[in-house]
């Protein structure tokens, strides 16, 4: 026998139970938006080429463009189609930029938890470091909101084996971390459960663009393909697509031209589908249709 992880059993997508999202709708689709802060000097990050010895000038003032002008256009975008925002938040990002989550604040938009900064890995840290690093962007972002987040994204989707456990003990719902599905799952914790919600490791700015070099114009159609193949795909299941972006990768002036015409599109279809807040859609797997979920 293999060594597994043990948070969920093996159910076809064919096999489950059926259910419809809110106004009878059969696809969810949220915008996932990281926005991240780095170390100057050390610590990890994303390459526009690669780096020399540091201070990595820089691929550090590459992803600062991010939150000083791509986050900004991304937001005009979002405003003139009108579409909420699942924001993944490094908590630094409070102290770094509190005018940018002030703005998403005043939009409605969801906050989750992302760690302290993605210049570090939780998964290298022992239990007792790992629940603090969890504590402290938790007290974060619920001192700026005034709600804890329900729903977390570890930087670099770096788990240790105890992360579900922490998360569910730290007291949020819902994980993204986890991409094995187009639908929500619930996971076993040592406590009870937390919900899987499908997060894009493909429909995503970074491997997409940063690891396989995909032009502005490829990433923007594999969104409206991704997008078209589902909505076809959910007449027979219920699913989810979430977007995941990056403003120091799509908020670049040319991919956000060709990022705008991908979001019309799904914009166009939006009497056909849930264009949602991943949190919201945690909320419906709770409340709403907690035994339909595998």
């Amino acid at each position: 026998m293999l060594p597994t992880h043990g948070r969920y059993d093996y159910v076809p997508i064919t096999q489950r139970a059926d259910y419809t999202w809110p106004n009878g709708a059969r696809l969810a689709v949220y915008i996932g938006l990281n926005l991240e802060h780095f170390a100057f000097g050390e610590g990890l990050g994303a390459e526009l080429a690669p780096g020399g010895p540091q201070p990595d000038v820089l691929n550090y003032a590459w992803r600062d463009y991010g939150n000083r002008v791509g986050a900004w256009r991304m937001i005009e975008i979002f405003d003139a189609l009108d579409m909420p925002v699942s924001v993944l938040a490094n908590s630094a990002m409070y102290d770094y930029a509190p005018d940018l989550m002030a703005a998403h604040r005043a939009r409605g938009d969801e906050v989750l938890g992302h760690g302290r900064t993605n210049a570090e890995r939780q998964s290298v840290l022992d239990e007792a470091d790992e629940a603090q690093l969890i504590a402290e962007a938790t007290a974060v972002i619920t001192r700026a909101e005034g709600r804890a987040p329900q729903g977390w994204l570890s930087p670099w989707i770096a788990e240790s084996r105890v992360t579900p456990d922490l998360l569910d003990e730290a007291g949020y719902g819902y994980t993204l971390n986890w991409c094995m599905d187009d639908q929500p799952v619930w996971m076993r914790t040592r406590r009870g459960r937390i919900l899987s919600i499908p997060y894009p490791q493909e429909v995503n700015d970074i491997p997409s663009i940063v690891a396989r070099k995909d032009g502005a114009a490829q990433f923007a159609d594999m969104i409206t393909d991704n997008f078209d193949e589902m909505l076809t795909q959910s007449e027979q299941q219920p699913l989810v697509m979430g977007i995941a972006l990056h403003p120091y990768l799509v908020g670049q002036p040319y991919r956000l031209r060709h990022l705008r015409r991908a979001l019309a599109h799904i914009n166009a279809h939006r009497d056909q589908i849930w264009l949602t807040r991943a949190g919201d859609i945690h909320a419906h797997c709770r409340d709403v249709i907690p035994d339909l979920i595998p």
